[in-house]
């Protein structure tokens, strides 16, 4: 998948995530952005909604959250206050664009989607929860960029029909696994179901990471994740919503590099072996170990397997013996094919 200028069939795309860290303070917006390119990321997402493109302003328990880190909350209020302000898009994809970052968003309504298309955005993401209004997906589909969606909260059925809704439109498709709990315990992340992702739909696949910790992003990579997808905050003394799952610039660093070490590590899936394996040098051989003449017949007294391996290969041991030299040998001489009579055709 090719999103800006980074292709993720080379190179993981390592987005950091601005959701409500910037405290709806321009200057920690930037300062944030400007910490993530320093920390290592490709990438920085933002989210784009207005509370009222999200819910209404109501006193009903409906809309107010009963448990989690939100808990007492109303709805409206809670995005209110998390919003980033629109008036900032046009500053925001400007100076991470400066920087080389690449810049999107996750807009939550097709008013989003409209004043998103300005600032062509390199893809647009898909949170979970509105994933399954399909609606929004369609029309965001419509637009041809390529389109990111979180597991979340869908279920398989949802996510096939998802995927034959986007298709109509838009062939351009990243999933990330992710677990839609803040913070997601580790032990309903189920990693292992990466590889399968990818094998069932044939999709991109990544990781939306609401872990604490950076362990889980890096094992991510391990199975053949290639987005990874991180909350990031400026310094832990900001009191964001989503201060307790993200990641400050040293983490989000620590674990930037260590992604990149281990894509470094993965390799090539088709190639369990090594035709030129490294180290090869130190593996055994035959080497004569007792002078011999020529004429002489070989016998076990003369020759051994042993390091290094520039010697004819230790298979051979048992063909050789028996067989006359053609040349006087000294201890220390590789033992070569070519130092023994042989019957025509007669090789090791």
């Amino acid at each position: 998948m090719k999103i800006g200028k980074i292709d993720t069939s080379k190179q993981v795309f390592i987005v950091a995530e601005l959701s409500a860290n910037h405290k709806q303070n321009l200057q920690i917006a930037k300062d944030t952005i400007y910490s993530a390119k320093e920390s290592g990321a490709d990438a920085v997402k933002l989210q784009t909604y207005k509370p009222e493109w999200m819910t209404i302003d109501s006193e009903k328990e409906d809309f107010i959250i009963k448990n989690g880190l939100w808990k007492g909350k109303k709805l409206f209020q809670l995005y209110k206050e998390a919003m980033l302000p629109l008036e900032w898009h046009e500053e925001l994809f400007k100076y991470g664009r400066e920087l080389g970052l690449e810049v999107f968003s996750a807009p939550f309504s097709v008013e989003g989607v409209d004043f998103l298309e300005q600032f062509n955005p390199p893809a647009y993401k898909i949170a979970s929860f509105e994933a399954i209004d399909y609606q929004l997906v369609e029309y965001t589909a419509q637009k041809g960029r390529p389109i990111i969606i979180s597991t979340g909260i869908i279920k398989r059925e949802e996510f096939e029909e998802l995927l034959t809704l986007i298709k109509k439109w838009n062939n351009n498709i990243a999933v990330l696994k992710c677990s839609s709990a803040y913070p997601a315990p580790r032990s309903e992340i189920n990693l292992k179901s990466i590889p399968l992702l990818k094998k069932i739909f044939n999709v991109e696949v990544g990781f939306s990471d609401h872990t604490l910790g950076i362990s889980a992003p890096i094992s991510a990579v391990s199975l053949g994740a290639r987005i990874i997808e991180k909350h990031f905050i400026l310094n832990s003394s900001i009191d964001s919503f989503d201060k307790e799952f993200s990641l400050t610039p040293s983490q989000f660093k620590e674990m930037s590099k260590a992604i990149r070490e281990v894509e470094e590590m993965l390799g090539d899936e088709n190639s369990i072996f090594s035709n030129n394996p490294k180290g090869r040098e130190f593996a055994r051989s035959i080497y004569v170990i007792k002078e011999i003449k020529k004429g002489e017949i070989l016998t076990p007294e003369h020759i051994k397997i042993i390091r290094p391996s520039f010697g004819l290969e230790p298979k051979c041991f048992p063909l050789v013996l028996g067989k006359r030299v053609i040349r006087n040998l000294k201890r220390g001489d590789r033992l070569s094919i070519n130092d023994l009579e042989k019957e025509k055709g007669e090789l090791c």
